[in-house]
């Protein structure tokens, strides 16, 4: 699954191709994606595009009339392309550009959301009202985590990949910022020190500022807008090393699944 870098590697790709341009058409190829896609995202045609933003794994595109809201799902990925390039049996949205450019979801899985909302100020949606700090911004900080992690017995790794406590410290970048920061994932969040919290709580930003930068993970179903993989994978620590060495003190990589997800740790290093 695309986790917020690939997202924010997305934004940041398809942003000088739409910003400041009009949108001439919109084809629906696939209505049937996680939620139906409705005309109301057809308002779109003829708007300029002012703006486009992103909070936590969804992506805000808008326009005076309002905003489409973008969500890649399990397989999703967004590509830029000359309107005569053919598509792909699985491109289900098309934006058609005044420029001769299309923006294309591709999505084998049907997993993804195309929404709209009528306001592009202030967007309050029902998919947006619950959601934690995003983990780059200062709301993050390591005060607001030990609050929020006050008195619970839910293991941490579970707390920090819970939406309601930060966005996009998705299953990748949890393993790698609980390794980077010695703290094992089974650990209690009640039980951990303040010192450590703030070792996690900037960990969770270098990991992921780290990935954005790089251009976001290579996943099985990921490409960036320009269709190359991105190269995070190469650096990770722990995730999806099972059996092998760690970099640090070559003990061998442990594999668990916390809330049928697959976690992975080093037994020396993070206790």
């Amino acid at each position: 699954m695309p986790e917020l870098p690939e997202v924010e590697t997305s934004r940041l790709g398809i942003t000088p191709y739409l910003l400041g341009y009009t949108v001439d058409d919109i084809e629906l190829r696939e209505r049937r994606m996680r939620w139906p896609v409705e005309d109301a995202v057809l308002q779109m045609i003829g708007q300029r595009i002012n703006s486009i933003t992103r909070r936590a794994k969804y992506l805000l595109i808008s326009c005076d009339a309002g905003t489409l809201i973008l969500h890649l799902g399990m397989s999703g990925s967004l590509r830029i392309c000359p309107h005569d390039v053919e598509l792909r049996k699985h491109d289900h949205f098309i934006m058609k550009l005044q420029t001769g450019m299309e923006l294309r979801l591709h999505d084998p899985r049907r997993f993804g959301a195309v929404l709209w909302h009528h306001s592009s100020e202030n967007i309050i949606h029902p998919l947006l009202q619950h959601l934690g700090p995003e983990p780059l911004e200062v709301d993050f900080h390591a005060g607001y985590l030990a609050t929020t992690c006050k008195g619970r017995t839910t293991t941490i790794k579970q707390h920090v990949m819970n939406n309601k406590t930060v966005v996009g410290a998705g299953n990748i970048y949890a393993c790698e910022a609980l390794f980077r920061s010695g703290i094992h994932p089974t650990r209690a969040a009640g039980k951990i020190s303040k010192p450590r919290l703030i070792k996690l709580t900037q960990e969770i930003k270098n990991v992921l500022a780290e990935a954005i930068e790089q251009g976001g993970t290579t996943l099985r179903d990921f490409l960036r807008e320009d269709g190359k993989p991105g190269y995070f994978k190469q650096k990770l620590n722990v995730y999806g090393r099972e059996g092998e060495p760690c970099h640090r003190c070559q003990s061998t990589i442990k594999k668990i699944v916390i809330s049928a997800r697959s976690t992975f740790y080093c037994p020396k290093c993070q206790r």
